[in-house]
This record gives C-alpha cells, structure tokens and sequence, in this order.
C-alpha cells in the first residue's frame, strides 16, 4: 500500500507528547516529540534514534565534523505514555457532534 505523499493525514501523536517506542533499535525508551511530519507519517523524538552525519568543511565551519542527529522514525513505532501513570494508552478519537 503506497503512502499518499501530497494530503496531510491525521496522526495520533503531536508536537510535546511524550511517547514511548515499541519498535525498532530504540524500542522500551521514551522521549518528547521535537516534529511531526504528516505527509510523510513520520516524528522526530528528542533524543532517540541518533544517526552519524558527516560534515564537509564549509564556510560556516571550516573543520567540518561528524555529528549526532536524530533521524525520523514512523509513526507506528511510538506509542503515546499518560502523564500521571506512565503507562502506554490508546487515544481515541475525538467523539463527532451530531447536529
């Protein structure tokens, strides 16, 4: 199934939430979502999935370097935690008024 790469689609996470991660490399560890991406379905969790990038000297920095950053994980992967008991929750979605 091809993800539709032009329409935003709701997601059930936001910018601030605290999630835990269920999949992949980083899975158990919680973080705080820095970004969310909802074309293509995909966060940036503060401090998780950290990936190596190779910098070229530049003007801006003339020794150039190697830096840790973090790289965006699928949305499937987190799981939002409840502040008060910190344990994994489901969200449901909002209820729809009817007229």
């Amino acid at each position: 199934m091809a993800i539709n790469k032009e329409l935003p689609v709701k997601l059930h996470v936001k910018s601030g939430d605290t999630v835990k991660v269920i999949a992949g490399d980083e899975r158990g560890k919680t973080g705080v979502i820095k970004s969310v991406n909802r074309v293509t379905q995909r966060v940036i969790v503060d401090g998780l999935n950290l990936v190596t990038k190779h910098n070229k000297p530049s003007a801006k920095s003339p020794q150039g370097g190697i830096t840790k950053m973090e790289a965006p994980m699928h949305v499937s992967n987190v799981q939002v935690v409840d502040p008060k008991t910190g344990e994994r929750v489901r969200k449901s979605a909002p209820a729809t008024k009817k007229a």
